[in-house]
């Protein structure tokens, strides 16, 4: 199992992140990055909204920093970790505008891309948005098929029930020759979505028997990743046994990655947390933990 950061800084879920983050910025942030990346954790994390009604932050928040702008900085900052969307909308976004604009973002980091996709569910925002929200489902599983075509092409085509085109010089493009995709969700039939178009699944809101049992219930395609949430954020400083069991419960529910945040006082005080996570898993390149 390798280790992925949840980063701090560009979400502020109520009870979700430390007081230090509320007036953080792009400095600490990149701070933060860089440890990270010296350390040898597998990737990053940034989310996607683009407005949240009122009433709705209060419960998910309503900070959240926009992937393509948050990455590009970092990638100049890093030299290996991985830049994981968790989750960019696929209703938002015609594919090829993702295809280009991450596809940049892949060039720029030297092939350190991975696209987390979602169908979405707040409804509120799809209207603003001017996206369909009824349908949603199989216009996502249109984007994902016309994103594994058009991904990495510098002329792709396309040819579906919501999406068609052909003839369209798409450069700059991904660097990487397959782009992972994964893909988030928390039902039966976001797992088989996974299984269908991508590359990995990112559960969220489930228990770790739940997972433990839709996972035992698919055959998953060789090299298949299953990023399953810590949880709780962690604490490998002080409490070092408590943060080794809750990683080896995420290892035995299925999980090849596991997606970790960790409390905190302070930016300096994080980058001692990601040391002390790292002396306690052993982490090495790419996230590997070796012990």
């Amino acid at each position: 199992m390798r280790i992925g950061i949840t980063s701090p800084v560009v979400t502020a879920v109520p009870g979700a992140h430390s007081p230090w983050e509320r007036t953080a910025g792009i400095e600490e942030l990149g701070a933060v990055a860089e440890v990270a990346d010296r350390l040898g954790f597998h990737h990053l994390t940034c989310s996607e909204h683009v407005a949240v009604p009122a009433d709705v932050a209060e419960q998910r928040g309503g900070t959240y920093w926009d992937p393509l702008a948050t990455f590009g900085y970092l990638a100049a900052r890093t030299r290996r970790i991985r830049f994981a969307t968790q989750v960019l909308v696929l209703g938002y976004h015609h594919p090829l505008a993702v295809a280009k604009r991450y596809g940049t973002l892949d060039r720029i980091s030297g092939g350190r891309l991975v696209l987390g996709l979602g169908v979405g569910s707040l409804e509120e925002e799809f209207r603003l948005l001017g996206a369909a929200f009824e349908g949603r489902g199989a216009l996502a599983d249109d984007a994902l098929a016309a994103l594994r075509s058009s991904l990495s092409r510098r002329e792709p085509a396309y040819h579906g029930e919501h999406f068609d085109y052909e003839g369209f010089v798409v450069e700059p493009h991904a660097v990487q020759e397959r782009v992972p995709l994964w893909i988030g969700g928390r039902t039966p039939r976001s797992l088989r979505r996974a299984v269908a178009h991508g590359d990995g699944w990112v559960p969220f809101g489930l228990g770790l028997d739940r997972l433990r049992e839709m996972l035992g219930a698919v055959e998953l395609p060789e090299g298949f990743e299953v990023v399953l949430s810590a949880g709780r954020p962690l604490d490998p400083g002080g409490d070092p046994d408590g943060t080794a069991a809750t990683l080896r419960k995420v290892s035995g529910a299925g999980a090849t990655l596991a997606g970790v945040s960790l409390t905190a006082g302070s930016v300096s005080h994080y980058a001692e947390q990601l040391e002390s996570l790292a002396e306690i898993t052993g982490v090495g390149p790419a996230g590997e933990v070796r012990a």
